[in-house]
């Protein structure tokens, strides 16, 4: 099986950080999405992958190589302008060939991996295409699969709450993200046409398989699943995997300092009269000074904090926040930020900044 990674988006839902940044770079844990859905694929034992890129091709380019320092090799696929997931797929074609594939949204995050979804595609070639679903609280918002009595797929609709033709959805049952596919889904996709939104799409395609005989199966996930689109689907994220990492200390701690064992302290950090409480990561070549981490921050590498309270906040690299009398939560702040005080007293804080902010607080 070979993987295709559609990474040609815009993050607009992400602006302004995503304004000078590919959104699936944009980091949880201190490692980019885009990496852990590389490191997910190759986990399930496929070496070759295509990524689908677009405006932002250079970035994940240089951020990603031939693919060797994550023991795969990578084939680039630019795409010419966002035109929906099927055009994404059938533009893979010549790189996938005729070989069973898996796609994967480059900014979607998974609990547990996809090797048992593999194995179990693999393991049944009679199956055209499998789907991943999982149970939502607001289906309106989402492509969503109706299942059959025989427990395989048979209808798919794109936002039904947008969607002229229907606005209630028939089940809370949304797709994911990951789709495994045989051959017959570039077939489907010339025989498609743009949906209201004017784009090609990928529940379009399925429903041709199935409306054509084809066997497409769902698989229903029951672990958790974001797509890291808006600033607090982020932070959620952001939670949730550094609850899942195994902590480690590469930096250095003064005596002063109290750090629990949620912690990860990565190569370069020094943290000095702090208190930094997991989970947490603190990234290469960070200084923490007279300072409160709280749980479920990540803070990028080269980035210093001295004088300050954060907690449940992802803070970008090469970052300057200093002398912050009220606690920062709930804050997504991009690179090279300038957040310093300037007089005043302000009573709370809750940030998204874009790359290159700098914010003086009166």
């Amino acid at each position: 099986m070979k993987g295709l990674i559609l990474s040609g988006g815009k993050g607009t839902r992400l602006y302004p950080l995503t304004y000078t940044r590919a959104k699936q770079m944009m980091p949880l844990a201190n490692k980019p999405v885009l990496f852990r859905v590389i490191e997910t694929i190759r986990d399930a034992g496929i070496t070759e992958i295509g990524i689908i890129v677009g405006d932002t091709a250079p970035e994940i380019r240089e951020a990603v190589g031939d693919g060797s320092r994550f023991g795969v090799r990578v084939t680039y696929i630019p795409q010419d302008a966002p035109r929906g997931l099927a055009h994404a797929v059938h533009i893979g074609r010549d790189f996938i060939g005729d070989e069973r594939f898996v796609v994967f949204l480059g900014d979607n995050v998974i609990q547990g991996g996809i090797s048992p979804l593999i194995a179990d595609f693999a393991n049944h070639p009679e199956w055209n295409s499998q789907i991943v679903l999982t149970a939502v609280e607001q289906p309106e918002h989402y492509g969503i699969a109706k299942l059959g009595a025989d427990g395989r797929v048979e209808q798919l609709i794109e936002k039904p709450g947008r969607n002229p033709k229907y606005k209630v959805a028939p089940s809370n049952l949304a797709l994911v993200g990951i789709y495994m596919f045989d051959a017959h889904i570039f077939e489907a996709v010339q025989h498609i046409q743009p949906s209201f939104r004017g784009e090609l799409e990928i529940t379009d395609a399925i429903q041709w398989l199935i409306d054509n005989g084809y066997n497409v199966f769902p698989h229903v996930h029951q672990g958790w699943w974001i797509d890291t689109g808006k600033p607090i689907d982020m932070l959620r994220a952001n939670s949730l995997v550094l609850e899942e990492l195994k902590p480690h200390i590469d930096g250095s701690i003064d005596s002063s300092s109290q750090v629990d064992q949620r912690v990860t302290v990565e190569r370069g950090a020094q943290i000095i009269n702090s208190v930094v409480r997991g989970p947490a990561i603190i990234g290469e070549e960070v200084r923490i000074v007279n300072s409160y981490i709280g749980p479920f921050t990540s803070i990028y590498h080269h980035t210093v904090i001295e004088n300050c309270e954060i907690e449940y906040s992802i803070v970008l690299e090469h970052s300057l926040i200093q002398d912050i009398e009220t606690r920062i939560q709930d804050s997504l702040i991009g690179r090279n930020v300038v957040l310093c005080r300037n007089g005043g007293r302000p009573r709370v804080l809750s940030l998204t900044l874009g790359d290159h902010s700098k914010v003086s607080l009166l």
